[in-house]
């Protein structure tokens, strides 16, 4: 669903006031987090939806992936995972049997243990995982700290959505495809356990309301963002995708909703895209000092995704329309 759409109906839901509840969904934030004691807090979280592959085991692993990086974005690790099934009642077991193998899979990546789950009947078979994880309750990584003068770091490239969209009508190359789904299925734990002894100010990763969207809910309206564009990490062939119009519904959804609080100087239809384009398991944005930033640059050699510093937060704009600048 858009994000305008659920802001309005999460407005309206009654407001917690428990004291323990150190993250809710007022703030739009990846998962909950609950203070159990003064030294643990517990992170909740699920995710799930229908296959962007045909391959049913690799289905799972991008399901699983995707499901598992909220808590590494509140900086905290796994603990378990179970499993969130809807399957057509006339389909082969053998298929569900492959999906479940590859989300089994990337808990035990994770450092998870997998313990039940629940199924139904439906069509079309959907995918994801409930997950349960710890932080310390001084050291929950919310998506809306960001400080004036931090730069933002993204942690894998944009436009799975672009190249998914594509390969299913194919119109992008076998390695393009393949690409995007070394991406997909890459656990953002790597990418954590560099980034939180930095000490981050906030992060989110970035899924289905694309970057603009999840940058939007980090910026909570106190700060401005100014993006490089030259800068942003791109996916093999996802520029060519956008440029062509191979997009998908749900982009359309992030750019009627995100196009009051932006500005592109110039104008490009494809960068557009790619900032609207949903991801699917996409990777972790921070936001942090340079300083931070410079203490474990060395350190993010050896990452799966060459980190990318896309732009600064900067003071807030009285022009909502440039919210966030795009040059």
């Amino acid at each position: 669903m858009g994000a305008g759409a659920l802001s309005q109906l999460v407005s309206q839901l009654p407001v917690n006031y428990d004291p323990n509840l150190l993250v809710g969904y007022d703030s739009s934030d990846d998962a909950a987090v609950y203070k159990l004691n003064d030294e643990t807090a517990l992170i909740q979280t699920l995710d799930f939806f229908p296959s962007m592959v045909s391959d049913p085991y690799l289905f799972g692993k991008i399901a699983a992936t995707n499901a598992l990086s909220d808590v590494w974005a509140m900086g905290g690790r796994v603990l378990t995972a179970m499993n969130i099934v809807a399957f057509p009642e006339r389909m082969d077991l053998a298929v569900l049997g492959e999906i479940l193998r590859g989300g089994a899979e990337k808990v035990q990546e994770a450092g998870g243990i997998l313990c039940g789950g629940h199924s139904i009947h439906d069509t079309p078979a959907k995918y994801g995982l409930s997950v349960t994880g710890i932080v310390h309750p001084d050291s929950v990584l919310a998506n809306n700290g960001v400080q004036e003068g931090d730069v933002l770091v993204l942690t894998k490239p944009l436009g799975t959505g672009l190249i998914s969209t594509a390969a299913s009508v194919g119109e992008t190359s076998e390695e393009a495809f393949r690409e995007a789904v070394r991406s997909m299925t890459t656990l953002n734990r790597y990418a954590s356990e560099v980034f939180v002894p930095a000490r981050p100010h906030a992060c989110t990763d970035v899924t289905g309301f694309g970057l603009a969207g999840h940058l939007h809910e980090m910026l909570g309206g106190r700060f401005s963002a100014l993006l490089d564009r030259s800068a942003l990490p791109v996916l093999p062939d996802a520029a060519r995708c956008a440029s062509e119009f191979l997009t998908t519904a749900g982009a359309q959804k992030n750019r009627n909703f995100m196009t009051e609080f932006m500005t592109f100087e110039p104008a490009d239809f494809a960068t557009e895209e790619l900032l609207f384009d949903p991801q699917t398991s996409g990777g972790l944005l921070y936001s942090m000092t340079e300083a931070a930033w410079e203490s474990i640059r060395t350190k993010t050699a050896g990452l799966p995704f060459e980190p990318a510093v896309i732009g600064r937060v900067i003071p807030r704009s009285q022009d909502p329309q440039r919210e966030i600048v795009v040059r």
